[in-house]
């Protein structure tokens, strides 16, 4: 074990058997009772279906790797615990759906007609709805989705991280108000930097923290106790202003309360206050406390508590008014997101949350003299692309563009040298070298790859392009894998990159590192190489070239979820092809087995959601022979065949089946010399998103602290999304449903086990979850994941996940601080490095891009089960550091002679310039440009908006005993829809007018 390590042991609990839990409609859990649904915004009249529960779940607790902590309950998993709870993925997904609906109103698309906010009212919002009322029917929102959850897991993270869970300046707590507001200012403007700098990933983070601090202002400090209305004036817009008025050290502001609802122990009904919560800092006396079981501060007197994180006394002494503290918390998020909004206009924060249904186009091109024909196709599916899908909901989001060649003098390739074994980053490299990578990373070059081009102008790509000539030339090998990490670190998540080479990689000691990027980008990479012995045109031929060179591309290829397809230079261009139709939506069928085995045909289900289907065979093959479900065959003869039409292409064949394809199971046998490639796609609006947790239980704020991969030996959960519930094969079809998942291992494809799938909320949430036993997960190396259904005529169905996933060998966790970093400064970062499979014995290796000095006192550990070890790195950051720019800090866990499985951490942090760092600069209250929150009839002043219970509708704040029972009311009808929604459960009215007003929408 390194020095300074210290190593401690992990316990592992159960949770009760049976947990009691209901239907709340925004929280997203499983339910045994009638619904109780609560209003919003944007949905006001849902409809309350029960749902059964799924069977008992194991909930797993790191006790000491992750101990108690303070907020909003996290997410959905919170509310074994608190049924009916609104927890912090509540508030935040519903905050964006309700800004992306004012975004969509407000910019209609082109060649539709406008969206009008009345076609959404007494309905709940959906993000599929959403995007089909916009872009069209059928229109996938899987990429917004999945941004919106990267926000809500960095916000539920906050209660689980290290260096923030018990930090009250990230929640408000310890009467360290005015400290609170400038980290959430900070985080702010952390997350406007970094959408500049265009690392969304970072800016959805820092997103993520910032909502966090926001919502949990309303929970943990008073200002609802002090009766107020309305979002607090002055979080987001200081203008210079006090808070309030706040509680002094020497001003009592608690009573002793004994009894776990303490509603009436609050002594000051003028001073703003937040609670204490455990030993640091120490509670003084008189002083609130946070309470709840979990709270130590709340058994010193004054006891109790005032937080309002959830609906259960246990937790939450002021349980009562949490529906009045989520209420202002969700319209202070709307606040927030209108704000960032403002500062980086419709089509910059269209970015934040990928509101787009495209992928970006991205390019990884070798330059050097050979590759004339494959530049041109390159730019030949570019413009193709460009010209087809201008102005349309698929045109690319993005573009991005990185060349590559082989470094071509030798002081060049001296330098690469150094650079690879600086890049590479054992923690063993001195800091000298690592002063002189810094140095000479700025001329990338001269290494032979980059520099990296981006641009969101598709003719200023084109031009760029355009640029592009074949020249020059070395030995065989090039700088392409330096040149795709590049491309990944660029490219937003959830895009297909595309690899045109003709050599193999002379960067191949990158490639583990390279697999473990594009899953966390989740792109994914395919490769065309056009790999031809015989042709040395512009090339010398320094050595002896081995016929497993091209195996790193195999590698991420496989990792990634793309492929290598080798051909020839006549026939590259129409083998380019493929670049379209993989940015068209489409999802890949999985094949049984996934590896063809000569003499047995490999099956697929093909479903009635499914169009425009086609099959891709390369490789040395002979023939191949496709029998559809009723027993038609087709062969591999080019032309029109029974089932479609097949075209080739050298040794690569596409065939095209007739559309709609029919339903069931296919057949596909193929003769090869070698193992053919074949791979079965096709266009869909039914997909699915997925992330894995282990759920924590055992303190004040229970819920699924996500994980980026597997951990062997960890009891874990998988979760599901599934995207496209609407989709229907006729009308009159019921909505398609997965019953289990299945788990393979690769790359032979042999069945791990399958496990059950069981809803969590509403059904047309499409939220679902299994519990992946340890013995399923035991050993690490890489598995696909496949969901199995039925569609809505009862046909099989069967979806594969885009990308395989990766079972670790230890859990990685890798903090910094929760603020940003400025040039000059030296930061100290933490790293757990934790085992539950048996003894693990791991190198670990650290890279910095850019190339800054960083130390670790760790270079390899011996870690036994259910043991961490804790080690410390120190980032320097230069004084010539670039101002507002992003470091990317990466650790990895590498076994034995690099060749087992490895586990990734990754950490992103903002360098921000001092001089700016004063205070992220706030639109005026006054300014209706600046400030895209407001409205003619809207202030940030509490007492300009109307009280609920002061509404047209004089019911709108009454409780009804029996949910889902309207009260009639002579309000319009849309508002009297909403405070129908409302009043359902019990639960306090929301003001629609005053939140419309707040949001300057205008009703249709």
């Amino acid at each position: 074990m390194g020095g300074g390590a210290r190593l401690e042991r992990i316990h592992l609990r159960r949770w009760p058997e049976e947990v009691p839990c209901r239907r709340a409609r925004l929280a997203r859990s499983c339910c045994r009772e009638p619904a109780v649904p609560w209003a919003h915004v944007s949905a006001m009249l849902p409809v309350g279906v029960p749902l059964a529960c799924p069977g008992p779940s194991v909930l797993v607790l790191l006790q000491l790797l992750l101990s108690p902590t303070s907020a909003f309950f996290p997410n959905i998993w919170s509310l074994l615990a608190a049924p009916g709870s609104v927890t912090h993925q509540d508030l935040t997904e519903e905050a964006a759906l309700n800004v992306t609906l004012q975004l969509f109103l407000e910019q209609p698309p082109p060649g539709r007609p406008p969206l009008c906010l009345q076609d959404f009212l007494g309905h709940t919002l959906l993000a599929d709805d959403l995007f089909a009322a916009y872009f069209g029917p059928g229109a996938p929102s899987r990429r917004f989705r999945a941004a919106l959850g990267e926000v809500s897991r960095a916000n539920a993270a906050q209660d689980f991280l290290a260096t923030s869970k018990n930090d009250p300046d990230l929640h408000f707590d310890a009467e360290r108000l005015d400290q609170a507001r400038e980290r959430l200012a900070g985080a702010l403007r952390e997350t406007l930097v970094a959408a500049g700098a265009q690392d969304h990933t970072l800016a959805r983070q820092r997103l993520g923290a910032a909502l966090h601090a926001l919502q949990d202002f309303y929970s943990h400090s008073n200002w609802v106790e002090l009766g107020k209305q309305q979002p607090h004036p002055h979080l987001l817009w200081p203008r210079r202003r006090e808070l309030w008025t706040l509680a002094q050290v020497d001003d009592p502001t608690c009573s002793d309360c004994e009894e776990p609802s303490c509603p009436g122990n609050l002594l000051s009904s003028s001073l703003l206050t937040s609670g204490y919560f455990g030993t640091h800092p120490p509670k003084p006396p008189g002083k609130c406390s946070h309470g709840g079981r979990f709270d130590l501060s709340s058994a010193q007197p004054p006891r109790g508590g005032i937080n309002k994180d959830s609906t259960a006394p246990g937790f939450s002494p002021h349980h009562a008014l949490h529906p009045q503290a989520a209420q202002l918390a969700l319209l202070a998020s709307i606040q927030a997101l209108n704000l960032l909004r403002g500062r980086l206009g419709d089509k910059g924060f269209s970015r934040l949350l990928d509101l787009t249904t495209a992928s970006s186009l991205s390019f990884v091109l070798d330059t050097t003299g050979s590759m004339g024909e494959e530049i041109n196709a390159a730019k030949i599916q570019a413009r193709r692309i460009m010209e087809q899908r201008r102005g349309g909901p698929m045109e690319p989001a993005s573009y991005v563009l990185v060349p590559f060649h082989d470094p071509d003098s030798s002081p060049c390739v001296a330098q690469a040298g150094l650079a690879s074994r600086v890049w590479d980053a054992v923690s063993t490299s001195t800091w000298a070298e690592r002063r002189f990578a810094s140095h000479i990373s700025a001329s990338s070059t001269c290494l032979g790859f980059g520099p990296v081009f981006t641009t969101s102008d598709p003719h200023t790509f084109w031009q760029r392009l355009n640029e592009i000539q074949a020249l020059g030339g070395g030995d065989e090998p090039e700088m392409c894998l330096s040149a795709l990490e590049l491309a990944l670190l660029h490219t937003p998540p959830l895009s297909d990159i595309f690899v045109f080479t003709d050599a193999s990689p002379k960067d191949a000691f990158l490639t583990n590192r390279i697999e473990s990027l594009a899953q966390e980008r989740r792109c994914r990479v395919t490769f065309l190489v056009t790999e031809d012995p015989s042709r040395v045109q512009g090339r010398t031929r320094r050595e002896v070239l081995s016929p497993l060179r091209f195996e790193p591309y195999e590698a991420v290829a496989l990792a990634s979820g793309g492929e290598v397809i080798f051909t020839k230079d006549q026939h590259i261009q129409d083998v380019a092809a493929i670049v379209g139709d993989s940015m068209s939506a489409l999802v890949t069928l999985p094949l049984d087995p996934p590896t063809l085995v000569p003499g047995r045909p490999s099956v697929f289900s093909v479903d009635g959601l499914l169009r425009k289907l086609t099959v891709r065979v390369h490789g040395k093959v002979c023939g191949f022979r496709i029998r559809s479900p009723a027993g038609v065959s087709q062969d591999h003869e080019e032309g029109m065949g029974a089932l479609g039409h097949t075209r080739r292409f050298g040794q690569f064949w596409l065939v095209t089946m007739a559309d709609p394809p029919e339903t069931g199971i296919w057949e596909i046998q193929v003769t090869a010399e070698d193992t053919p490639r074949v791979r079965v796609q096709a266009q869909t609006s039914l997909d699915f998103l997925f992330h894995f947790g282990v759920p924590m239980e055992d303190g004040p704020h229970p819920g699924l602290y996500s994980l980026a991969q597997p951990v062997a030996g960890l009891p874990t959960q998988l979760l599901v999304e599934v995207i496209g519930l609407g989709s229907r094969g006729s009308p009159e079809e019921d909505p398609p449903h997965f019953s289990h998942a299945v788990l393979r291992r690769l790359p032979e494809g042999t069945k791990l086990g399958q496990v059950p799938l069981a809803p969590k909320g509403p059904a047309e949430r499409g939220l679902l979850s299994a519990s992946l036993p340890p013995a399923l997960l035991s050993a690490p190396g890489a598995f696909a994941l496949e969901l199995v259904g039925q569609d809505g005529g009862g046909q099989s169905l069967h979806r594969a996940a885009p990308q395989p996933c990766s079972v670790a060998p230890v859990l990685l966790e890798l903090s910094g601080p929760p603020g940003s970093l400025t040039p000059g400064s030296k930061v100290a970062l933490s790293l757990r490095v934790a085992s539950f499979s048996g003894f693990q014995d791991v190198e670990l290796r650290t890279s910095v891009r850019p190339s800054f000095p960083l130390i670790s006192n760790l270079s390899r550990v011996h870690v036994g089960p259910n043991e961490a070890t804790w080690g410390r790195l120190w980032l320097e950051v230069p004084e010539a550091a670039a101002p507002d720019s992003v470091v990317l800090v990466t650790v990895a866990a590498v076994g034995e002679a690099g060749t087992a499985p490895s586990a990734h951490a990754y950490l992103r942090l903002v360098v921000l310039d001092p001089a700016s760092q004063a205070q992220l600069n706030f639109p005026t209250d006054s300014d209706p440009a600046a400030n895209p929150n407001s409205h003619p009839a809207a202030t940030s002043d509490p007492a300009a908006y109307s009280d609920p219970a002061a509404t047209s509708d004089p019911t709108a704040s009454s409780p009804l005993a029996a949910p889902g029972i309207a009260v009639a009311s002579r309000a319009p009808a849309w508002q009297a829809a909403a405070g129908a929604a409302g009043r359902r459960g019990g639960r306090p009215s929301w003001d629609l007018r005053a939140m419309l007003l707040l949001l300057g929408l205008v009703v249709c």
